[in-house]
């Protein structure tokens, strides 16, 4: 059987330790020398970058977020074990772990992060289809020749050049098809590399969960147990038109995934759909300057996303969220495509204007969506404002600065309302 140093990236056959450096962490499987199709994700990724640039940080529970009232963003490993969950409200949060430690997200250095990790990736091959900023399907499907070492090798020398360049890790899932990939990848974190290959790939799937399945949420778990099945092996007894009579098209890729069957290909060129950003009042407010404030700020970091993706977008969203939960969104689509702050900001701000409720509102968010190439974004004049363009410039000037010396290098006023 092949075997794998994770370390050293030794190749030998099958033992505990690595003949080489005599590390434990090693990779065995008899398919590690033929499967292509991976999945990285990286461990904890905001909050890892956080104790990478703090090191004080290392052996403390660390939870990006918001508030009090806000929501976990991401933890780390530490305050997981806690049960601390991404998503989770913060309140709830500090309940299961009090000690920790909470740090607003800096999304323009996590943007420059991905885009390291980005291009360590595209030293391997072109085939890259990114899921966010901190994971990715890979293709490494006939680069052995090129690199003269198989796909397993080249996925343990990313992580590794990752670690040692970078100062994060990350979580490696192969197997024969995106499916089963990213279902590898979580099988191990953080710093796991864990294989399906073609042979278990039935076995595998017998006794696990349909949740498991990405894109299963509640309603559909809850539509699937009442339909008596809760794991693959429940799924595997129902008949291919029965599934499809019942769940519609869910019921036909039910049937293929469970037999392990995934034909759709990692592509270079999948669409992001949106990006945006939204935070919770520590306390409900209606104050007009806080809220403006908080539009600036939102709308800086979509379009330090936007930028950082190298996308525009034609349609600007606003999201309101009212004391009682009742959410007020307004979208308007522009002429041509923006990604640049100032102008989210302005149109962002008019949609607020023009919503008649007074408030108090405890979230608010921005968003940008309809998304296409930077490359034809905020070509056109704006009649009605001839200052656009000088302010643009201006803008342009102000990334540059925070490029080279930090995203607190210049901060514009009314980011401080």
């Amino acid at each position: 059987m092949s075997a794998l140093c994770r370390d050293c990236l030794t190749r030998f056959d099958a033992g505990r330790r690595c003949p080489a450096c005599r590390s434990p962490r090693v990779l065995a499987h008899p398919e590690l020398e033929t499967l292509s199709i991976a999945h990285m994700d990286c461990d904890a990724f905001y909050a890892s970058v956080e104790k990478r640039d703090d090191p004080s940080l290392r052996d403390k529970p660390v939870i990006v977020g918001g508030g009090r009232r806000g929501v976990v963003t991401t933890a780390c490993y530490i305050a997981r074990i806690r049960g601390v969950r991404s998503a989770m409200p913060m309140f709830q949060a500090l309940r299961l772990c009090p000690e920790a430690v909470i740090v607003k997200p800096r999304f323009p250095v996590y943007a420059e992060v991905s885009r390291a990790v980005r291009a360590m990736m595209e030293d391997l091959t072109p085939v890259i289809e990114p899921l966010s900023l901190d994971e990715a399907f890979i293709d490494l499907t006939g680069t052995a020749r090129l690199h003269g070492a198989p796909p397993a090798v080249m996925l343990a020398g990313l992580v590794k050049r990752m670690q040692d360049e970078l100062g994060i890790t990350g979580s490696i899932g192969l197997s024969h098809n995106k499916f089963l990939a990213k279902i590898a990848s979580d099988l191990d974190k953080p710093r796991g590399f864990s294989v399906i290959g073609q042979a278990e790939t039935m076995e595998f799937l017998r006794d696990k969960p349909v949740s498991m399945i990405w894109g299963v949420g509640e309603v559909t778990r809850t539509g699937l147990e009442a339909a008596g099945i809760r794991s693959f092996a429940d799924l595997r007894r129902w008949d291919h038109r029965d599934l499809i009579s019942r769940f519609g098209g869910m019921g036909d890729r039910l049937w293929h995934l469970a037999r392990g069957e995934d034909r759709r290909r990692v592509s270079a060129h999948a669409p992001v759909k949106s990006i945006s950003n939204e935070t919770t009042f520590g306390e409900d407010t209606a104050d007009p300057d806080l809220l403006d404030g908080h539009i600036w700020r939102l709308a800086e970091k979509v379009a330090d996303r936007a930028k950082a993706k190298d996308m525009a977008g034609r349609v600007v969203t606003l999201k309101l969220k009212r004391a009682d939960h009742r959410s007020l969104t307004r979208r308007v689509s522009l002429h041509d495509p923006t990604q640049m702050a100032d102008r989210l900001y302005r149109t962002a701000r008019g949609l607020f204007d023009q919503v008649a409720d007074p408030g108090p509102f405890r979230l608010i968010g921005v968003g940008l969506s309809d998304l296409v190439s930077a490359a034809v974004a905020d070509r056109s004049a704006d009649l009605l404002d001839p200052q656009a363009a000088q302010r643009a410039q201006a803008e342009r000037a102000y990334d540059a600065i925070r490029a080279r010396f930090g995203p607190e290098a210049i901060v514009k006023g009314r980011a401080l309302r």
